[in-house]
């Protein structure tokens, strides 16, 4: 689990496709800060995708393999060598939670879809997948690229975030333009609320009795669940650090 705080800003050293153009990807990124205490399967959010740390070959430098899944899926499958990613360890139990509850599994890519500059700050809107809009709500949390932003506006297929300095000279998105593809993660309690209440006796569901000792038989699959996560293997929200 991750917060949204980015914690640097790392680059793409090299890309290599063992499988194929059509399989799977391994990267090699460099980020001195989130390499200094990780370990071999450890996670490390990558703009916004949790991926495991395969291999630490050389001093700041680690590895992931990526699936055909989550390079379709997430704008990963667009990095080049020299790309720029956002980085993030995993949450430890005994820290703060300075954004809001990020997993790394990507939920559909957005694109940016205007920028407006303003005297410090850059009020940005995002386009999104309809589908996704719900899920979304006006001052309520959601990620993008990795980062933890606080929603300042929503429509149909569309939602708005502000950039702070500190969001735009800490992060990626200070360096995108309009077109540009950014990862989109919305809060998993929404999906939650979603789920609970598709699956309510109200809603017409029908119930599973958890057996003595036992749990829940055979749960059914509501059409908000997402059959696959987007990878196998930063309230103070990264806009109000």
């Amino acid at each position: 689990m991750f917060t949204g705080i980015v914690e640097e800003v790392g680059q793409v050293v090299e890309i290599s496709r063992p499988g194929g153009e059509s399989g799977d990807a391994r990267l090699t990124l460099h980020g001195p800060l989130v390499t200094s205490d990780v370990h071999r399967g450890d996670s490390i959010c990558v703009s916004g995708v949790c991926l495991t740390v395969t291999d630490l070959p050389d001093t700041g430098v680690f590895t992931a393999d990526v699936m055909p899944e989550t390079l379709r899926r997430t704008s990963l499958g667009g990095l080049v060598a020299g790309s720029t990613v956002n980085l993030e360890r995993a949450v430890r139990a005994d820290a703060r939670l300075g954004g809001h509850v990020v997993q790394g599994h990507v939920d559909g890519v957005g694109v940016i879809a205007r920028r407006s500059p303003g005297p410090r700050w850059d009020d940005v809107e995002i386009s999104i997948p309809v589908d996704l809009a719900r899920y979304v709500a006006e001052k309520g949390s959601v990620t993008v690229s990795g980062v933890s932003l606080t929603v300042t506006s929503v429509g149909r297929d569309t939602f708005g975030v502000s950039l702070i300095p500190t969001t735009l000279s800490a992060t990626t998105l200070g360096e995108l333009t309009v077109g540009s593809a950014v990862n989109i993660e919305v809060d998993v309690l929404a999906k939650y609320v979603e789920r609970l209440l598709e699956t309510s006796p109200s809603a017409g569901a029908p119930r599973h009795a958890a057996p003595r000792g036992g749990t829940a038989a055979d749960p059914v699959d509501g059409p908000g669940d997402d059959p696959q996560d987007t990878d196998t293997d930063s309230h103070r929200d990264q806009d109000a650090r």
